[in-house]
């Protein structure tokens, strides 16, 4: 067991287990479901998402109920990608790759997902006010995928709705689809998910929602006594430990209070090296022209023959990952904002498709970037913009249906907090990325010869792993701002 499990674990089993009934130790990861099978713990060094949505309601006085036993999620494990000479043979490489194409899914018409991402974007990143601004549409919609299975009624068809899905079994099929053909975890690309189900003990759950979150939705759960320091000390350390530290003040905020029944968290941990790295010599400091001014930014620069994309009002470039998945790039023309780019048109459709390689408006040329360096995120309450999608009845006790999850209060359970996190960070090397929630010039003409392209102004981005979806997007409004809150 490692140094920081060792922590980890002496963290949650301070709780007690009058706090923490028949609970695992929380950031284990349990054997594969398929193929070899091994324990061993998550180790989250880089860039992570997680997701947290509260469910609230009154409980009435009186009513200790028992809570019933917990569900273990499975989590795949793969072959390292034998990335050292030492570490190579045939065997190895063969093992590697076919992991790698076991957990590769074919998504099929991905146009609803597409859509959904879009609306998203259009809603979360429209009112930056100059600030730097990132979320994570993928982790997102696996969180309100498993809100939908604990909802009924139209309070889970206002998210099929939404998310594009005709039933819940569609749904379900849909979400470990996308998970899985997001999940790597071979030492080349590092795109972990990982799921979490805090519960009050004071309450009964429906066992088959519990075991359906832990077999589709690859969610543990764990239960203790609501409002109590231990136990947010515990779903604290949880988020810490998925995210590396990387969002650990915001982790910090995390807490549950007596009215709390139920918190769903999901993460997604990403890390990747260019494949194609910049070289740290050819760093220097240059303009930025922010909404509020001129700031200097560290700059990385590289030349060579690659893909310029471009359409209304964009162009835009890809920076590959190694062995799959994709960091792009869209800077709007002159005198365009990143959020005109989000209203609609080809920069929408560019962004949020899957198949960008095979977007109509592009040229292979000598392309000589200009990319600053960044790090930053951003967190907000994502009510307002879940009620502008149409997810409105999960927040009304008059209508709200959470029925599947348990029948044991007779109050109405409503949501009560769904908010979101998140960190991107690009250097020479590459990408590392992190979020949580507590549920992109116009030149219809060809380029020839050579294009410069200078991300000196504000401009979109969006991370992409292999299945092509968006596993983050944002806008830079100021490299050298920092973290923006």
């Amino acid at each position: 067991m490692s140094e920081r499990s060792e922590r980890l674990f002496a963290a949650l089993g301070a709780i007690g287990e009058r706090k923490i009934d028949e609970a695992a130790p929380v950031g284990e990861r349990p054997a594969r479901v398929k193929g070899r099978g091994r324990r061993r713990w998550l180790g989250a060094v880089a860039a992570v998402l997680a997701v947290v949505v509260l469910v609230g309601a009154l409980l009435r006085p009186g009513g200790g109920l028992t809570a019933q036993a917990i569900a273990q999620a499975e989590y795949p494990e793969m072959a390292p990608y034998p990335k050292d000479l030492a570490q190579f043979s045939s065997e190895a490489y063969e093992a590697w790759r076919e992991d790698v194409w076991t957990q590769r899914r074919d998504l099929g018409d991905t146009s609803a997902l597409e859509a959904f991402f879009a609306r998203s974007a259009q809603v979360f990143l429209t009112d930056t006010k100059g600030e730097n601004r990132v979320y994570s549409p993928l982790n997102i919609y696996m969180a309100l995928s498993m809100l939908a299975q604990l909802t009924g009624g139209d309070s889970r068809g206002q998210i099929l709705a939404l998310l594009g899905s005709e039933s819940m079994d569609e749904l379900r099929r849909q979400a470990g689809d996308v998970w899985n053909a997001n999940y790597r975890d071979d030492g080349a690309v590092t795109s972990i998910l990982a799921s979490s189900v805090w519960l009050n003990r004071a309450v009964n759950f429906d066992r088959d929602t519990m075991d359906i979150l832990a077999r589709d939705f690859y969610a543990s759960s764990y239960r203790g006594e609501m409002g109590s320091a231990e136990l947010d000390r515990a779903l604290q350390s949880w988020l810490d430990q998925q995210t590396g530290g990387l969002l650990k003040e915001q982790a910090g905020n995390v807490k549950l209070n007596t009215k709390t029944i139920l918190a769903l968290a999901t993460t997604v941990y990403f890390k990747a090296p260019w494949a194609n790295d910049f070289s740290k010599e050819e760093t220097a400091p240059q303009t930025f022209h922010t909404p509020a001014g001129e700031v200097e930014a560290e700059f990385m620069r590289q030349r060579g023959s690659g893909t310029y994309y471009w359409g209304d009002k964009f162009a835009a470039v890809s920076q590959p990952f190694t062995e799959g998945g994709a960091m792009w790039f869209l800077l709007p023309d002159e005198g365009v904002a990143p959020e005109e780019l989000l209203a609609g048109g080809e920069a929408v459709d560019f962004l949020f498709t899957a198949n960008k390689y095979e977007w109509e408006k592009q040229r292979h040329v000598f392309v000589d970037r200009s990319v600053p360096k960044f790090d930053v995120a951003s967190q907000f309450d994502l009510e307002e913009g879940l009620k502008a999608l149409g997810i409105v009845d999960v927040y009304d006790p008059e209508v709200s249906d959470f029925t599947p999850m348990t029948r044991d209060v007779d109050a109405p359970i409503v949501l009560s907090q769904a908010n979101h996190a998140a960190r991107v960070t690009i250097d020479e090397e590459g990408c590392t990325a992190a979020a949580f929630t507590v549920m992109g010039p116009e030149a219809d003409s060809a380029p020839d010869g050579e294009v410069d392209l200078v991300l000196d102004r504000p401009f979109l981005f969006c991370v992409t792993g292999d299945s092509g979806l968006p596993l983050f997007v944002g806008i830079v409004n100021d490299p050298a701002g920092g973290r923006s809150r």
